[in-house]
């Protein structure tokens, strides 16, 4: 049985904006580099972009991170 890839574990909440914040700050480092990783594993290098809001970013990183859990995936040409 095939498994699939999972993207690392990571505490979601340091990747994700905070509700006490409006969300128009720029994103972290911590979101831009969680968010990069996860555009390439799930092969959509156009998910991450630079100068994204952190509500941006963090938008982002759980639909990305929704792909990887139902495995929602292009197939792999490798």
């Amino acid at each position: 049985m095939e498994q699939k890839k999972r993207a690392p574990e990571y505490q979601e909440s340091q990747y994700l904006a905070s509700s006490e914040s409006n969300g128009a700050e720029p994103m972290t480092g911590a979101q831009a580099s969680y968010l990069k990783t996860l555009a390439e594993e799930v092969r959509e290098p156009g998910a991450f972009q630079q100068g994204l809001s952190k509500r941006e970013a963090s938008r982002r990183i759980n639909a990305l991170m929704e792909k990887l859990r139902i495995g929602d995936l292009p197939p792999h040409t490798d």
